[in-house]
Formats: C-alpha cells, sequence, structure tokens
C-alpha cells in the first residue's frame, strides 16, 4: 500500500494487476488484465515472426552501421574498425559462395520473464504424458512445461528456500534462471541449486548476478566457489542493470552507463580469474530512443532525462546504448582472448 495526497491505496504491481494512475480505481487488482497480458504477449510474438520472415535480422539488409550518435572520436574509431570487419567477413562469404548458410538471414528467436505471477504461469502448464527419461539419472523424468515462455526465473526477492516460486520453479522442465544478489550467502546459494536441480543437470539452471558495480568484487568470488565446490554446472550470466539502480536529486530512477559497463568487465575479470566463464548479459533496453539511462556515447546528462523518459518501472539502455555496450563487451572479450594468447606464447 502506498499513500498519495493523503489517499491510501495499493501499489502499482505492474500492468498485468493493475494500473499505474495514481487512483483507487486504477489501482485495484483485476483479473481480466491476465487475459489481456496473454493477448499482448501472443500478438507480440506473432509480430516478431514476421519481422523475421521479412528480412528483419538478416545481416545483408541495410543496417545503422553509421553510428552517427557516438560523439568520442576514440570510440567512433573503434566502431568504425569492428563494423568494417564484419562488413569485409559478409563479402568474403558473397565472394566464395558460402553465403547461402540462413544463419546470417535469420535467427532463432527464445522468450524469457520473470516468473513473478504464479496464478499466471500455473494456468500455463502443460503435461507431457510420454517424456524421455533423461540417461544419467534414477529418477523420474520431469514432465510439466511452463509454456508461457522458453525460459522463466526467480527474482532475487522471491528466491526464498521454502517459498512459493523455488516450489514452482523445481518441478518444472523448463530450463529456468535464479536472479541472485548481495543478500545470498553461499550456502544458500547451493542449498537453493540442490532443490531446482537435484540431478546436477548441465545447464539447467542460470545464475544470473545482479550486485551493483560498487558490491561484485566483493560477492560474486565466493558465489563462484561455492557453486564449483558444490560440483553444479550452471550458465553464468551477469545482470548489471539492477544493481545499478540510482535516483537523481529530483527523485527520478536512472542508471549510469558508466556503472552498467563497469559490471560487466568486473564479472568478466572475476570469473576468468576463478576458472570459470560468464556466458552471457541479461539487459533492460528498448528499441526506442528513451532517455532513461544516462552516460554513453552520446552523452545523455541528468538534465535530458525528462526528454522522452517512458518507463513506468526501471529505467532501460536505449537502441543506441544497447548497440554501444554490445561493441564494448565485444571489445573486452577480445581483450581477454589476446592476452590468454600472449601468456599460452610465453
Amino acid at each position: 500500500m502506498e499513500t498519495i495526497d493523503g489517499v491510501e491505496m495499493p501499489s502499482f504491481r505492474g500492468d498485468n494487476i493493475n494500473g499505474f494512475d495514481a487512483t483507487p480505481e486504477s489501482r485495484k487488482p483485476d483479473p481480466s488484465r491476465l487475459v489481456s497480458a496473454y493477448f499482448h504477449s501472443a500478438a507480440t510474438l506473432n509480430y516478431m515472426r514476421a519481422s523475421l520472415s521479412s528480412g528483419l535480422a538478416d545481416l545483408h539488409s541495410p543496417l545503422d552501421w553509421g553510428l552517427g550518435h557516438v560523439i568520442t572520436p576514440s570510440i567512433r574509431e573503434k566502431y568504425t574498425k569492428i563494423v568494417n570487419r564484419v562488413k569485409d567477413a559478409l563479402r568474403f562469404m558473397q565472394t566464395v559462395g558460402i553465403d547461402t548458410d540462413r544463419g546470417v538471414e535469420t535467427v532463432d528467436i527464445y522468450t524469457s520473464h520473470e516468473g513473478l505471477l504464479l496464478e499466471y504461469e500455473q494456468s500455463l502448464l502443460r503435461h507431457l504424458k510420454n517424456p524421455d527419461p533423461p540417461t544419467t539419472s534414477t529418477q523420474p523424468p520431469k514432465s510439466y512445461y511452463a509454456t508461457s515462455s522458453h525460459f522463466l526465473w526467480i527474482g532475487d526477492r522471491t528466491r526464498q528456500i521454502n517459498g512459493a516460486h523455488v516450489e514452482f520453479f523445481r518441478g518444472i522442465a523448463n530450463p529456468i534462471g535464479i536472479k541472485i544478489g548481495p543478500s545470498m550467502t553461499p550456502t544458500e546459494l547451493t542449498s537453493l541449486l540442490d532443490i531446482v536441480n537435484p540431478t546436477h543437470e548441465i545447464g539447467k539452471v542460470t545464475l544470473i548476478s545482479r550486485y551493483g558495480a560498487a558490491k561484485i568484487s566483493q560477492y560474486l568470488p565466493a558465489h563462484i566457489a561455492a557453486v564449483q565446490a558444490s560440483g553444479h554446472i550452471p550458465v553464468w550470466q551477469c545482470d548489471p542493470m539492477h544493481g545499478n539502480t540510482q535516483a537523481t536529486p529530483s527523485g527520478v530512477k536512472t542508471r549510469h552507463f558508466s556503472d552498467i559497463l563497469s559490471e560487466l568487465k568486473q564479472a568478466l575479470e572475476i570469473h576468468r580469474a576463478a576458472g570459470s566463464f560468464l556466458g552471457g548479459m541479461h539487459l533492460e533496453l528498448t528499441g526506442e530512443a528513451v532517455t532513461e539511462c544516462v552516460g554513453g556515447a552520446g552523452g545523455l546528462t541528468e538534465e535530458g532525462l525528462s526528454e522522452r523518459y517512458t518507463t513506468f518501472c526501471d529505467p532501460r539502455l536505449s537502441e543506441k546504448q544497447a548497440l554501444e555496450l554490445a561493441f564494448l563487451v565485444a571489445g573486452f572479450y577480445r581483450e581477454l582472448d589476446e592476452e590468454l594468447a600472449e601468456d599460452e606464447s610465453i
């Protein structure tokens, strides 16, 4: 509950439950919103499939390689080098006749969301009557699949070992994710893995770390060590968004691009030092030209946040910021590979 202008009303819990407008009528939970959420999800998936069929992901199509938003000359030079390599590779493939692979013309799309609303997830649970038994386990195969998404994750606030979300997730056959933050102890982490993945199936669980740039070096090494000692082999991802949220002096929620980049870079370095591997990054972004996260090559400042700040919840990277981040992270990987090559030659 929250009090606005002296009126107590339920807090906004997302469009699936109630409305954003600060009135008691809007904030009343409405079950019909679940039906609307399903409709919009299905419509979005159909739109994505149609876009892919139309060549949206074809690397041969004209793309925004100009990067006109980049102000810093040094970063623009790095971008240009990478873009030229991509273009050269595509031209080479075309010249030698190996560009017939559909891999450069389209992509496979998988959907994912936090399995927060169990009433919604339960209604979309499906039972597979004759699943193939696992070849390396004596336990009966799981035959229940959550069909609301390919990949569901448990949030850092709902991953209690004795909680309803863990109970639901341990019974589904989907690959699943678990957000882990500063409040999770190494012992809790390994106990949670034992519950949701008792057979130690490789890749069944993705651990999504979200500490914040100032805290990742304090917590991630111990979590990696505990998981390695447990015998579990999860996929590791880094969520550099949720641990770096802050408010401006005027109360606007935002994130700094430099903090997001810093946490990702530290995650790469920490995993490498521990003999582990960072398998991906977990971002909040939009294809729209929003102004919600400050910084980046575009030079967005806190004063410019109000230009196109449209989120009802968490601040997102814009299309340009997300592209910039992808280029920079790719650069980190190249630097690590070059250092590794030098070490091996020595």
